[in-house]
């Protein structure tokens, strides 16, 4: 079972949020030579979890295809 995911962590520079491992960012376990991922709130602010009003629509397919 996954660890639930925290939407604003105190200190989130100090661990990897890649996976459900959560490693301190300077021993990745998970051994595949990245760097540390980020979590969201040091990429897109606090109010990160508040996006989906803003997020843009997906286009319908009759968009997509163009004028006919």
């Amino acid at each position: 079972m996954a660890k639930k995911f925290p939407v604003n962590p105190s200190h989130p520079e100090r661990i990897c949020w890649g996976c459900d491992l959560y490693c301190p960012a300077k021993a990745l376990a998970c051994g595949n030579g990245a760097s540390r991922t980020m979590h969201p709130a040091e990429l897109f602010g606090e109010d990160w979890d508040s996006f989906e009003d803003r997020l843009e629509k997906p286009l319908d397919q009759e968009q997509e295809a163009g004028p006919k």
